[in-house]
């Protein structure tokens, strides 16, 4: 990867934050890694491809650092779980025997678990000490028969955003558009089915099982999932979709608009997270597509859906409304979450906006109001001071916050990529309404905020 193609993917045109600031996105800082680098991001974006051996090119830290930090789930191959790694030591590089190491990693990983494909991934070292990645890959797939694809994504060359951009490069130029799809089932009820992709949804927690009989029902078949629960074979096919939807706009949008360029799949961007978001992008998808048939179906379901929600969370909205909360993620999170707590009758005080774009932030103040709280970082004080100036009841974040809140006896609640529940779709409103009020009720937060018992004048007047 050269200093041009990293800069390409920097100036990302279908991106509204960079067309309005002309700054570039996931611009390299000093300290801008610190939430994960490169080879991070790459390897968050594609691990969850379920089939496929997954190598890291580099010393056995760089695999042990970051494996399998996001809680994707797979209803079939569990070949993704696996951590694979050439483990290079000073001898091997010193010795220049680093490309001989990854040629044998792949023939072992290719003979041992007979993978659909290998995906390589550089780290620093590897980039630093000048292994061609490519030729390596090549001879080895031209060797066993097998799709092997490099990943050129070295930490060094930037943020975990670019690294996820990098990542769909890969994916653009070695795996989309290999192959070609086949002829969908007929549907049971007998009506179209059309091909939709999936971009930057990764079925954290399973939670994406929860909206797909909705799909399933609409004649809406997921050729390409990039990545939750996803086959090689499907990212080979995206390029035959007729809609593509965008959950995580940041990270892989430039997978989407060359979709687009290249092949005519439309895309537009969405959450699966609250009632209305879901309706929404079930709406856009029938857009799209102009089926007016599939546009009858689509309201229809809607309907039905959004009764049968509304009666499931009323005992909970009962309970959540007029409590206050403070969200500090990023991303589509920031305000779709903002929307599905809206959703709820709650209020949200204030919102993180470190991983945000521009599009997100005017989402958040068209949700929030002109004046809406947002926070570009999130150190424990700052958190701290926010949620007891607003008075907020409960801190929603992500697992590197757990701590803090413990500490400081407040509810909390992880909504980022490390929780066991999934909050997506109408059915995951339901969960996310139950966890937060299971959350915020526990007897737990009046019985540590209590003086200790050997504090009490009582207890000290016994033992005296």
């Amino acid at each position: 990867m050269n200093a041009a193609e990293i800069r390409a993917l920097l100036d990302e045109p279908a991106c509204p934050h960079n067309a309005k600031e002309k700054s570039g996105c996931a611009r390299l800082a000093p300290g801008s890694t610190a939430g994960g680098c490169a080879f991070d991001g790459a390897q968050i974006a594609l691990l969850p491809v379920a089939d496929v051996a997954h190598v890291v090119h580099g010393p056995i830290s760089c695999a042990g650092n970051s494996w399998d930090n996001r809680g994707a789930r797979s209803s079939g191959p569990a070949l993704y779980r696996i951590g694979m790694t050439t483990d290079l030591s000073e001898i091997d590089v010193t010795m220049g025997r680093s490309e001989k190491r990854l040629f044998y990693a792949i023939k072992d990983a290719i003979e041992k678990f007979r993978p659909a494909a290998v995906f390589v991934y550089a780290t620093c070292v590897t980039a630093l000490i000048g292994d061609d990645l490519e030729a390596v890959c090549k001879a080895a797939a031209s060797r066993w028969g097998v799709p092997v694809i490099p990943i050129d994504a070295a930490g060094f060359y930037g943020t975990k955003n670019l690294g996820n951009r990098l990542a769909g490069e890969a994916m653009l130029k070695y795996v989309i558009g290999t192959a070609e799809p086949s002829p969908p089932p007929p549907h049971p009820a007998g009506i179209p089915t059309y091909d939709v992709n999936l971009i930057g949804e990764y079925n954290i927690a399973g939670e994406f099982w929860k909206v797909a009989p909705l799909f399933d029902e609409l004649g809406l078949r997921i050729l390409g999932r990039l990545s939750g629960d996803a086959r090689f074979h499907e990212i080979q096919t995206m390029h035959r979709a007729r809609a593509t939807m965008v959950v995580c706009a940041k990270a892989l949008l430039n997978v989407a608009r060359k979709l687009q360029d290249a092949h005519g799949v439309p895309f537009f961007e969405g959450s699966f997270y609250g009632i209305a978001d879901t309706s929404a992008a079930l709406r856009d998808f029938a857009r799209l597509i102009g089926d007016d048939d599939l546009t009858r179906r689509t309201e229809a379901l809607i309907a039905r859906e959004e009764a049968k929600a509304n009666a499931a969370l009323d005992p909970w909205r009962a309970r959540l409304a007029g409590k206050r909360a403070l969200l500090y993620t990023g991303g589509v999170k920031s305000w779709s979450i903002v929307s599905a707590l809206q959703d709820l009758g709650m209020t949200v005080v204030a919102t993180g906006t470190k991983k945000s774009t521009a599009e997100d932030k005017a989402r958040i103040q068209e949700l929030m109001g002109a004046d809406a709280k947002m926070l570009d970082e999130g150190s424990p004080k700052l958190l701290l001071s926010t949620f007891h100036e607003y008075h907020a009841d409960i801190l929603i974040a992500g697992g590197r916050n757990l701590y803090t809140a413990l500490k400081a006896r407040i509810p909390f609640l992880d909504i980022n990529q490390e929780r066991e529940f999934g909050y997506a779709g109408y059915d995951g409103m339901a969960e996310l309404a139950k966890q937060l009020a299971l959350s915020m009720e526990s007897p737990m937060w009046e019985a540590v905020r209590k003086p200790a018992p050997w504090a009490s004048p009582v207890r000290r007047m016994v033992r005296s």
